[in-house]
């Protein structure tokens, strides 16, 4: 019997909190047929697949990650802005470790829905690197850089990759103002100055 009021949505969010806490791939229909308090069979009233479910959470995690990211950028440029776009990242990845691994991969060709979310993110990172040259393929490499590099120091920092005896935190900072440099479009360009 289908709980009441439990909704598509109520399930994707259950699904959501489960990934934060057991990992996005070992979210199962029956942990969150257990979680919303239903039998697993009955999940299925609510949500088609174990597919549709880790779908519903990548575009739910997407969202977030937007909305996170718009509010600490907003009214920002230039360094700020990445400084500010950085942060919020790695805060939200920190706090996020299932759903920020549900966001990782390109949405499917003809998902319109989830390429949107995905674009939102996206939009918000190209503003953020607006202010360091031309638009173009470049901004493109850009994104693409900051992207991984963010994703690799967050990673690596919430699965616990740091043991080093040195402040993360200062570690962290000079990653970010080395991609600052890096990204500034009046930068040294390779050996010699040659382009």
């Amino acid at each position: 019997m289908p709980r009441a009021g439990l909704a598509p949505a109520a399930v994707v969010a259950a699904g959501a909190a489960l990934a934060d806490e057991v990992g996005f791939t070992n979210v199962s229909m029956g942990l969150v047929a257990e979680r919303v308090g239903v039998r697993t069979p009955s999940l299925y009233k609510h949500v088609d697949s174990l597919d549709a479910l880790r779908r519903g959470i990548a575009i739910q995690a997407k969202r977030e990650l937007g909305d996170a990211l718009a509010r600490a950028t907003v009214g920002l440029s230039g360094p700020d802005a990445v400084r500010a776009f950085a942060d919020a990242h790695r805060r939200w990845v920190l706090d996020h470790p299932g759903r920020y691994a549900a966001t990782i991969r390109a949405p499917e060709a003809d998902d319109e829905e989830d390429r949107r979310a995905g674009d939102d993110v996206l939009r918000i990172l190209l503003d953020v690197l607006a202010g360091f040259g031309p638009p173009g393929a470049g901004t493109i490499d850009a994104a693409r850089a900051l992207r991984s590099a963010l994703h690799g120091f967050a990673s690596l920092e919430s699965a616990g990759g740091f043991g080093l005896p040195r402040d993360v935190d200062r570690s962290y900072r000079f990653l970010v103002d080395t991609l600052i440099t890096g990204l500034r479009p009046d930068r040294p360009t390779g050996a010699g100055g040659a382009g």
